[in-house]
């Protein structure tokens, strides 16, 4: 099958329709030979993720047969092998037949990235800076358009959390998507809970203690979550499991909010691990 998306490639023409033509959009060349029993299954698996994929990227198909000299510059020793090709530049390469899902990981990874993703990605980078507000709103225009977006939807709640919208986050993490950022959801969860108690009333209790377990919650409200582990750092010195682990809970939950790769987070995770042990 020959067409724009999908094309037989040799000797002569394989400068223009692979290695200029990547520099606009991915090159995905698949070595084969009639003779090949693994190359009649994979072949069509690669042309039927062409057209799923809307033309995110070429398929060129190399005959080895008829065309020795790419054989060699490419150094194919066995079929299939196939070489993802951008900007002129093998980037990806898998040598024998692929199941359809290693295939997807295959191409996933060759996409340029989508303005999603730097949506998502920007969205990422406010919630760094604690940029709360600019985070909700970047995170929720990643939503309007993947509203199943596990990534979106667990970086909207980090955002939501610091400016007081607890409702709306609460209401995300009980339906949160089985996904692997279900675990990190589920870190999250003792915050939120804690926040819904303060809100309704329900934190109360006449030791110092609890007086300041509830002034750190008051803190995340206010977006203050230094401040808060701060003063839940400092109820587990005094007891370390302060009301069944919650203290130890919550500055979990705060920690999975603040970027793992800020330095002040790193500190907090050994000063933290210090108290407790």
């Amino acid at each position: 099958m020959t067409s724009e998306l999908i094309i037989d490639v040799n000797e002569a023409n394989f400068e223009y329709e692979v290695i200029s033509y990547s520099q606009n959009l991915p090159v995905i060349v698949d070595f084969w030979a009639n003779w090949c029993r693994p190359c009649k299954t994979l072949s069509p698996l690669l042309e039927k993720l062409v057209y799923e994929t809307q033309g995110a990227f070429r398929l060129a198909k190399v005959d080895v047969d008829n065309n020795p000299n790419l054989t060699m510059r490419f150094g194919v020793r066995s079929i299939p092998t196939v070489k993802a090709i951008t900007q002129g530049e093998v980037v990806a390469e898998f040598v024998g037949e692929q199941p359809e899902n290693r295939l997807r990981e295959f191409i996933k990874k060759i996409m340029p990235p989508s303005q999603n993703s730097l949506a998502q990605e920007k969205a990422e980078s406010f919630l760094y800076l604690q940029d709360w507000s600019q985070a909700e709103s970047t995170f929720r225009s990643v939503l309007e358009k993947e509203n199943t977006n596990p990534g979106a939807i667990l970086g909207l709640i980090k955002s939501l959390i610091p400016q007081g919208k607890i409702q709306e986050a609460y209401k995300l993490l009980i339906g949160f998507p089985a996904s692997r950022q279900l675990v990190q959801a589920e870190l999250v969860l003792p915050l939120c809970s804690s926040m819904l108690d303060l809100q309704d009333g329900n934190l109360n209790g006449d030791l110092e203690l609890d007086a300041m377990f509830k002034n750190a919650i008051r803190l995340v409200n206010l977006g203050n979550l230094e401040a808060a582990v701060d003063g839940l750092l400092e109820i587990l010195r005094n007891d370390k499991h302060y009301n069944d682990d919650i203290a130890r809970k919550v500055v979990l939950s705060i920690l999975e909010i603040m970027h793992e790769d800020k330095p002040e987070t790193r500190a907090y995770r050994a000063e933290l691990a210090s108290v407790l042990f």
